[in-house]
């Protein structure tokens, strides 16, 4: 395993929906190629580009938006901060004038139909999501990139395979794997949240990290809340009907509020018991994954197609167990550590390893925020995050029409259940008497993402996309 030092916001990245992989990644590319461009001539120089897509990239690139994302790249937008509101706009005058302006500043002949090749019968050996930019200059001939979407908005450079995250720094308390994790805790007695904020502390100072994390959870909220009460259609041919405002209204029976706070108000007083908690539960999981697939904003957490479950879950704590600002902090922290762990060790991409490393591991790193939180010990966070994965264990991703719709936003729904669960029987449980580590849970993922046909890895070749009566072409 190579020395990679992640922080809580690579693992929580602010971005577009659907997908972080198929998204955000090639969206992330295209600015980088844009950089790469103005190293070596001006962008005035620049006649045309070129993107060919391969694997994973290719066969689901149009459902989950591939082919946008890189024209908004390269046009200069950016994520975190453009109005996604306007995103049909720019993909009309794109493809209606067949000009782009890279970085917003020169216009060249781009083609969409054309100029974005889906190869799909190629794949490149190292990873199944990749892209090459390919652009003609005036002066400085034909400069060509190729970059490598890994997951979770992770974007890797060329031959040398140059991961475009965090640098490499000293922390005081590194952590590879879950043993590492434990053994801090053993020497220090800290917690896992006071060790990863320990280390975050080497990237930015306290009311830095505080501040961000509290963002993060800003956006996280939004997209709950937007979810609860944007109605209709999700395009992109399945006619799949949004379902989060519907039970919104039907949980609150006619309660009226004003805002966020007043809802939350309104859900803390309408109802009680499990099923009315369990309802609002998948409500908000619902929610954030319906905001992702109609490409509007959320947070990777890890991924993209796993966005709803660790919000669904925090929301969940804040409103039925009264947390505070303070545990929020503590859970994001958590959950993050055990993301990077899943990382490190397996994958957090379903083209590598199936929705197991989505969905599956999202769920751990509620499981484990959610039991820090509950006053639960390291040991028992850990406990946790290994039950939630050890039961998403073989997960396929099999998007219907490559759209992160079926089966993806359901899935959200399970996954944060079963954090729950998996927190629930961990505070109940001895470690001690466990027979299963989290990295053995770790190492079973990785060489189940291994044994995994290609077709359950993000392809729509297998499974239920193949076997619901649609045509692709609807899509």
């Amino acid at each position: 395993m190579k020395e990679e030092r992640i922080s809580v916001f690579d693992i929580f990245k602010i971005g577009v929906g659907p997908s972080s992989s198929h998204t955000l990644g090639p969206w992330r590319a295209g600015q980088l190629f844009v950089k790469l461009l103005e190293s070596i001539t001006s962008l005035d120089e620049v006649i045309s580009v070129k993107i060919n897509l391969y694997g994973s990239l290719a066969k689901t690139g149009k459902g989950h938006g591939t082919d946008l994302a890189v024209q908004l790249g390269l046009s200069g937008y950016d994520p975190v901060t453009m109005d996604t509101k306007q995103i049909d706009n720019i993909k009309s005058q794109i493809a209606d004038n067949n000009k782009l302006i890279l970085s917003g500043s020169n216009e060249i002949d781009f083609n969409p139909k054309v100029d974005i090749i889906f190869q799909m019968r190629e794949s490149l050996p190292f990873h199944p999501n990749a892209l090459t930019f390919t652009a003609d200059t005036h002066g400085s001939g034909t400069i060509s990139e190729t970059y490598y979407s890994v997951g979770g908005g992770f974007v890797i450079k060329g031959e040398n395979k140059e991961e475009m995250a965090t640098p490499c720094v000293k922390l005081p308390f590194p952590v590879d794997h879950a043993s590492d994790l434990l053994n801090w805790h053993q020497k220090t007695g800290m917690v896992i949240s006071d060790i990863i904020y320990e280390n975050e502390k080497v990237w930015r100072s306290e009311d830095e990290i505080k501040t961000e994390l509290l963002n993060i959870w800003r956006v996280m909220k939004e997209s709950i809340y937007e979810g609860c009460h944007n109605e209709g259609i999700l395009s992109g041919g399945l006619h799949v009907k949004r379902r989060a405002a519907t039970l919104n209204k039907k949980l609150l029976n006619g309660k009226e509020y004003r805002n966020y706070d007043e809802w939350i108000d309104a859900i803390r007083t309408s109802g009680n018991g499990f099923k009315y908690t369990l309802d609002w539960l998948s409500c908000f999981a619902l929610a954030v994954n319906e905001e992702n697939a109609s490409f509007s904003r959320v947070v990777t957490a890890p991924t993209n197609g796993s966005a709803g479950v660790i919000p669904a879950v925090l929301q969940y704590y804040l409103i039925f167990c009264n947390g505070t600002d303070e545990d929020i902090i503590r859970f994001l922290l958590t959950a993050s550590e055990i993301g990077c762990i899943f990382k490190k060790g397996a994958t957090i991409s379903a083209a590598m390893g199936g929705c197991q490393a989505e969905i599956g591991v999202s769920s751990a790193m509620a499981a484990a925020g959610l039991t820090e939180v509950s006053g639960g010990t390291v040991e028992q966070c850990m406990m946790a995050a290994e039950i939630a994965m050890e039961h998403h264990l073989g997960m396929t991703c099999d998007p219907v029409g490559g759209l992160v719709q079926i089966p993806c936003i359901e899935r959200n729904t399970m996954g944060a259940i079963k954090a729950i669960t998996a927190s629930q029987l961990a505070m109940q449980s001895n470690p001690e008497n466990a027979k299963v580590s989290l990295d053995n849970v770790v190492k079973t993922m990785w060489e189940t993402a291994l044994d995994m046909n290609f077709r359950y890895k993000e392809t729509s070749e297998g499974g239920l996309a193949i076997n619901i009566p649609i045509s692709l072409s609807e899509c």
